[in-house]
């Protein structure tokens, strides 16, 4: 590495906007300020690349939590009256000042959270994407339907439902955080952020965004700390009145026991399993690219990862021994390096879980193909060989859980029930992927496999307006154009009558 590189100049530019969290301790925002940190209990922001402090973030408490949820409440009414053009003309600002600070985002995002800086780079580009999308539709969040009848006509109106709680995840923080947040805007509702303490920073910077594009004081709020005690009280809180999380699904469960004394709404995206299933009468190389794509891609640490490669025999060995040269050949390295197509994981702890799974895929009978081992060359940072397993079956614990890290397991198949019955023996049901030349067979898996989403002869290719989310044990509820509105607003409906109905008559 010489000092004109590309690599050594990314270095240089994220140490340069990562240099005031190592000098100041990062604290919460709350109605309109950032609070003092001095005297608060603390906590370190390691990076995964080596190990290191990013720097000092408070640890919020119960009482943190209690003041952004009355903030929220306090800035609710102005802000669910004003106009939705207003709304809409603040949004758009506010991905303006995204997409201006777009360099900064993706060195810190890809710093922080161990994300190649080749997939952060569009961090910025989709989080203003999100922002214009929902800006576009505040002016109509208030729309119903208009239902005529004989006698009666009935309408309804949405309202936006309150102040909402939105918890966000490590592993792509900041685009999560916008796809949650910008709806809610939308629609009018105040929201209490509270960001995975793992991966802090871009919620800091999503929070001087809003300061900066004028989000009136108490709108956004945002809270550092951890789930057993901010998070908890965010969800127990009666101000709030929804509470939205993508994270994991035992976080869901929590979530719900947590929500119930105050019967608050829900929204969670939570784990997967997701299978790709590909027959033989696919596109080969097309299938291979997206296969090796959807789970190597962002580290494996992507909810719609395709971790279950469901391969049809006949062609099995042929894909499986692409897919291991593949495989051998994917760019292990540090996040910032352009070069680098697999970063480390975002910490020790995960990155242990994530190795335990090869000693168990061996006990119980798989094969690795390729990877199954820590990259110690790289030095002290997370770095784990991308790994394929093969001989495996749908009963072995690789087969069942979310390791949610650069690891694919291979299970072949014989035909179209088998493939079905494989994709949906998993308690999860967020996404799948069906590989086929066979129009009939694709339209016939779209119906029986069991998943919130799915891709034909594509890999994750989000449409902003379509609905996506997951079932079973991957989630509920659904993020999206109009669905996202289902969310975070309440629908009335009103009849009114023509005058030409009989009325019923007792005790005339």
């Amino acid at each position: 590495m010489t000092a004109n590189t590309p690599f050594q100049e990314n270095i240089d530019r994220a140490e340069g906007y990562l240099s005031r969290f190592a000098a100041n301790t990062t604290g919460h925002y709350i109605n309109g300020e950032w609070l003092p940190a001095e005297g608060a209990e603390t906590f370190d922001n390691i990076e995964p690349a080596a190990n290191t402090s990013l720097g000092k973030i408070v640890a919020g408490t119960a009482e943190d939590m209690d003041r952004a949820c009355e903030a929220a409440e306090s800035a609710f009414e102005a802000w669910s009256e004003m106009p939705g053009a207003a709304r809409k003309k603040l949004l758009i600002h506010f991905a303006d000042l995204i997409e201006k600070r777009a360099d900064e985002i993706a060195l810190v995002e890809s710093s922080d959270c161990g994300q190649a800086i080749r997939f952060m780079k569009q961090a910025a580009i989709r989080g203003a994407a999100n922002f214009r999308f929902f800006a576009d539709k505040a002016p109509e969040s208030r729309n119903g339907l208009s239902l005529f009848q004989d006698n009666h006509t009935n309408f309804t109106v949405r309202s936006p439902i309150g102040p909402v709680g939105i918890i966000t995840p490590w592993n792509t923080p900041f685009m999560l955080a916008t796809w949650k947040i910008a709806p809610a805007l939308a629609a009018g509702c105040t929201i209490v952020h509270k960001p995975a303490e793992l991966s802090p920073l871009s919620a800091t910077l999503l929070a001087e965004i809003s300061q900066e594009a004028g989000i009136p004081a108490g709108v956004w709020n945002m809270v550092h700390g951890f789930g057993e005690t901010v998070g908890k009280r965010l969800t127990e809180h009666k101000a709030i009145k929804a509470v939205a999380l993508v994270g994991e699904t035992t976080t869901g469960s929590h979530i719900m026991r947590q929500a119930a004394d105050t019967l608050k709404r829900v929204h969670f995206e939570l784990g997967g399993k997701n299978p790709v299933i590909v027959f033989e009468d696919a596109d080969f190389e097309r299938a291979l690219d997206a296969v090796v794509f959807m789970i190597y891609s962002l580290n494996g640490q992507r909810c719609t990862s395709s971790s279950r490669l469901l391969i049809q025999n006949s062609i099995r060995d042929k894909f499986l021994a692409a897919v291991k040269h593949r495989v051998e050949q994917l760019v292990v390295g540090h996040p910032l390096d352009p070069n680098t197509e697999v970063g480390p994981l975002v910490h020790q702890g995960h990155f242990e879980k994530v190795l335990s799974y090869f000693d168990a895929a061996v006990e119980e009978g798989a094969t690795i193909a390729a990877g199954g081992h820590r990259r110690e060359d790289l030095g002290a940072g997370n770095y784990v060989a991308p790994t394929l397993f093969t001989e495996a079956n749908n009963r072995m614990r690789i087969a069942q859980e979310e390791i949610f890290g650069p690891v694919l397991t291979a299970i072949g198949f014989e035909d179209e029930q088998e493939a079905i019955a494989l994709a949906n023996d998993t308690e999860y049901g967020l996404s799948g992927y069906i590989w086929t030349g066979d129009t009939g067979r694709a339209m016939r898996m779209a119906q029986k496999v069991q998943a919130g989403m799915l891709w034909i002869n594509s890999e994750n290719n989000r449409n902003l307006p379509s609905p996506f989310g997951g079932m079973k044990m991957s989630g509920i509820g659904r993020d999206g154009g109009d669905y996202s509105f289902d969310f975070y607003m309440e629908t009335k409906n009103v009849c009114i009558a023509h005058d030409t109905h009989n009325v019923p008559v007792l005790g005339r």
